[in-house]
């Protein structure tokens, strides 16, 4: 096991929809047509894993203007209220690190809460890990009126140093990546193989509840159902291999438990 620290990175909250997350959260009746809808906060988080080879940060989150840097319509629907107070640059220092302290950067997919800092990057030569296929979707998004409307060019279409992941790899010594295509067709998770091993398992599940139950998250979150319940099938069997933790995308719960910064 290699001596690996891992630190989460609370970037803030989302508010928004439960029923984006969970899908049929609320759903109204004959006799309950007009349901209360559930308002949520969606935590944003990253992580910096730190190894004796190697220091990564997990994606880069939301750009600091959000409220004025997203489009209008993302916004109304999922409104990162506070990331003006969650630079990347400041939640790295409160971390204890530095932008010039990050070898490499793995983007679990480039979706606007999840590569809006990677401007800190342009020109650099530090590393961007990404699937080959969220690169291309996300351009085909960004560059065309098909895809997902999730994908904000100014994020990722910059000078950045792209390292394209083809197949599932080891990254760095305990560090091995995990193709989990579902929400998007290119998404990353990973297995880091702490004291108490951490399944990362990102946006494949949003909440808890997504994997506990098998409930998937709303229609307008998935790429692919059928991809989606096959990597929630491979992160379960890791999950019980290396009787892991698993760490969801946007469970604010959970990242509110987290003791301190630094991963059990």
């Amino acid at each position: 096991m290699a001596d690996i620290d891992v630190h989460v990175l609370d970037r803030g909250r989302i508010h928004a929809d439960k029923n984006f997350a969970v899908d049929g959260t609320t759903v109204a009746t004959d006799s309950d047509p007009n349901p209360d809808f559930e308002y949520v906060p969606y935590a944003v988080w990253n992580l910096v894993i730190d190894t004796p080879e190697t220091t990564v940060l997990w994606d880069s989150g939301s750009h600091p203007d959000a409220a004025t840097y997203w489009p209008d319509p993302l916004y109304e629907a999922f409104a990162h209220v506070d990331a003006d107070e969650h630079d990347l640059a400041d939640d790295l220092d409160e971390a204890g690190y530095g932008l010039d302290d990050i070898d490499a950067v793995v983007q679990s997919h480039l979706h606007l809460d999840h590569a809006g800092g990677l401007y800190h990057f342009e020109g650099t030569d530090t590393p961007i890990y990404v699937h080959e296929e969220e690169l291309k979707f996300a351009y085909y998004s960004a560059k065309s009126d098909e895809g997902s409307i999730a994908y904000v060019p100014a994020d990722f279409d910059r000078d950045l140093n792209w390292q394209v992941v083809h197949d599932e790899r080891q990254l760095a010594e305990g560090i091995e990546l995990l193709h989990l295509p579902g929400h998007t067709p290119g998404l990353l998770g990973a297995l880091v193989h702490t004291e108490t091993p951490l399944l990362i398992a990102g946006d494949e599940v949003f909440f808890e509840t997504n994997y506990a139950n098998e409930q998937s998250m709303g229609t307008s979150l998935l790429w692919g159902s059928q991809a989606w319940a096959e990597s929630l099938w491979q992160l379960k069997d890791l999950e019980r291999r290396h009787d892991a933790t698993v760490l969801f995308g946007h469970d604010a719960d959970q990242i509110e438990a987290i003791d301190g910064d630094e991963w059990p």
